[in-house]
């Protein structure tokens, strides 16, 4: 019972729910998980209700380190009048009203879950983001990530609590939703994608990879003040991704080779010209500085955690 308490916020998403079954299993730390929501942690571990919007806070006493995951995500179809503003009311706002009761409370590290979205959007192919690269930041999530960064930074310079922060590209893993689902949902049903002819190179995550470096992150001496990127450490073309996603889930994919300027040409048309830098542009990261400072090397491989996210989708399907 005297293992140090760490308390992770946004416990009812992807990325903090891993997080908290991975404190759980290994036994060294006393999670408690901060969720807005239902959260399948009920009975496994102290679970308190947090919104980052509102002013009330959870008990921070006694609590050592917090991971910071909850966030407004970036939203595809973006109804806000003002997105900035709604953004920094979660990101920024919420963020530094957390961290400035965190140091109050004595708790002595917060480790942020930021975005690669604020190095930029884009990389070119073979000249990766790296942690200290100017940051640039093109959208209002990626904006309101890098200003809570900034925010923290000065809050640690302020009161001496230890700040870690962390950009992962996108992460994906047993469980995952969005865009990364609806490329499975594709593969599975035959659709045809025009993408068998693009060469970028993307750098993903898996979230198993993300949760381990996190977990270094909690203890090591030298991960204090630090901006850390993570990934997988194999950068993948569009294409490649979507054979080895396919071989995974033991269908054939239907890929055409269709060149990048028609499909850019086409996207254009229909004012969806990011949608085609989404999936034939560039995005690679550069994870040397976690490997150099921590030791941090990725510990399971783009194939294993593939075949992971496939075994988990089948499951659920049948279940």
């Amino acid at each position: 019972m005297n293992a140090p308490k760490i308390l992770v916020t946004g416990a009812s998403g992807f990325v903090g729910e891993a997080v908290v079954f991975r404190l759980l299993l290994d036994r060294k730390f006393i999670p408690i998980a901060a969720a807005r929501g239902a959260t399948r942690l009920n009975g496994l571990c102290a679970v308190v209700p947090f919104e980052l919007t509102e002013k009330a806070l959870p008990d921070l006493r006694g609590v050592q380190v917090v991971i910071h995951a909850a966030a407004r995500v970036h939203v595809m179809n973006e109804t806000a009048i003002d997105a900035l503003a709604e953004f920094r009311k979660v990101n920024v706002e919420g963020t530094l009203r957390l961290a400035q009761r965190a140091a109050e409370s004595g708790v002595g590290r917060f480790i942020f879950i930021s975005s690669i979205k604020v190095n930029g959007e884009s990389t070119v192919l073979g000249k990766p983001f790296k942690a200290n690269d100017f940051p640039a930041p093109a959208d209002p999530y990626g904006v309101s990530k890098y200003e809570a960064e900034e925010a923290l930074k000065q809050l640690s310079l302020d009161t001496g609590m230890e700040i870690v922060i962390i950009r992962p590209p996108l992460v994906y893993g047993p469980g995952v939703k969005a865009n990364f689902l609806s490329m499975m949902r594709w593969l599975e049903r035959g659709v045809p994608l025009p993408l068998g002819a693009i060469k970028n190179r993307r750098s993903l995550v898996a979230i198993g990879n993300l949760v381990d470096l996190i977990n270094v992150c909690i203890s090591h001496p030298e991960a204090a003040g630090n901006v850390f990127l993570v990934s997988d450490g194999e950068d993948l073309s569009t294409s490649q991704l979507l054979r080895r996603m396919a071989d995974a889930l033991g269908v054939k994919p239907r890929l055409l080779s269709i060149p990048y300027w028609v499909l850019n040409l086409g996207a254009s048309l229909i004012g969806r010209r990011d949608l085609a830098q989404r999936l034939c542009g560039s995005l690679q990261v550069d994870i040397n500085k976690a490997r150099d400072i921590l030791g941090w090397l990725p510990v399971i491989s783009v194939d294993e955690a593939l075949r992971h996210t496939a075994e988990q989708h089948r499951l659920k399907l049948h279940s």
